[in-house]
């Protein structure tokens, strides 16, 4: 399954509700087409509860997409509370997911924590996407790029999980994503990583800002540092916890002295 999906109920509910929206969105235009030229003042109220429609997903995403951006570890599992609660093995996945929420925003410690408090189990071994996912993360984030790239490597080994193609691409790029930034931790980046990285971030709110400084690491290991600095110039003020604060103070130090990052 998807690593950075806390309540898969939560989102076939929401896919469902925005399928419904789509349809009666499309209803109404329709409806309002219909009635334009022989009703002009109904035309109008549709076409308005058309407008809201639309407007209400917008603003729902938009909402959704800053809370992950923000860096704000406290406002995500305050988000997540009420799918961590209906969460099947709370006793696992509450603290998988917490320790998602605090790895994405760079709280190495407070992640490694949660993980020490999943239970194991079933529960435990089948999310060992997941787990691999986080370990790269968090062994790249603690210093240790080489075990970084092993855990990456072992992820990309993985089978692909019975799920639809979609889903399938998705888990591919979050690999393909993982692996790159393990690689670029290490000072090994391949040809494409950079923008891999950056495009996995930009699909994936909730590890945006983890994908944008390995890019920026990238990027000043190639020269550019006009691209590093630009990859971080609407970065969030992280709290002494994050460890972004410290890779934010050094890149940006290596672009202010136009230096490379020491492996």
């Amino acid at each position: 399954m998807d690593p950075f999906e806390p309540d898969t109920m939560a989102a076939s509910t929401a896919r469902f509700l925005r399928t419904l929206a789509f349809v009666v969105s499309a209803g109404l235009a329709a409806a309002a087409l219909r009635f334009a030229w022989f009703e002009p003042l109904a035309a109008a109220v549709v076409l308005g509860m058309v407008l809201v429609i639309v407007g209400a997903r917008w603003l729902a995403r938009q909402r959704l997409v800053r809370v992950l951006r923000s860096g704000d570890v406290r406002a995500l599992l305050q988000r997540w509370s009420p799918a961590l609660r209906r969460a099947p093995h709370p006793a696992t996945m509450a603290p998988l997911m917490t320790a998602t929420a605090f790895a994405a925003c760079g709280w190495v410690e407070r992640a490694r924590n949660a993980l020490a408090l999943a239970e194991r189990g079933p529960a435990w071994d089948a999310a060992l996407e997941h787990r691999l996912f986080l370990d790269t993360l968090l062994d790249a984030f603690e210093g240790d790029p080489d075990a970084a790239l092993v855990h990456a490597r072992r992820l990309e080994r993985l089978p692909l999980p019975e799920v639809s193609s979609a889903l399938q691409h998705r888990i591919l790029r979050l690999r393909a994503a993982a692996a790159a930034l393990a690689r670029a931790f290490a000072h090994q980046s391949q040809p494409g990583d950079r923008e891999l990285l950056q495009h996995a971030g930009d699909a994936s709110p909730l590890i945006y800002w983890a994908m944008r400084y390995a890019a920026a690491v990238i990027a000043i290991d190639e020269g550019d540092l006009g691209g590093a600095r630009g990859l971080l110039n609407d970065a969030p003020r992280w709290p002494e916890e994050s460890t972004f604060r410290a890779f934010h103070a050094e890149i940006a130090g290596r672009i202010d002295a136009g230096r490379p990052i020491q492996a």
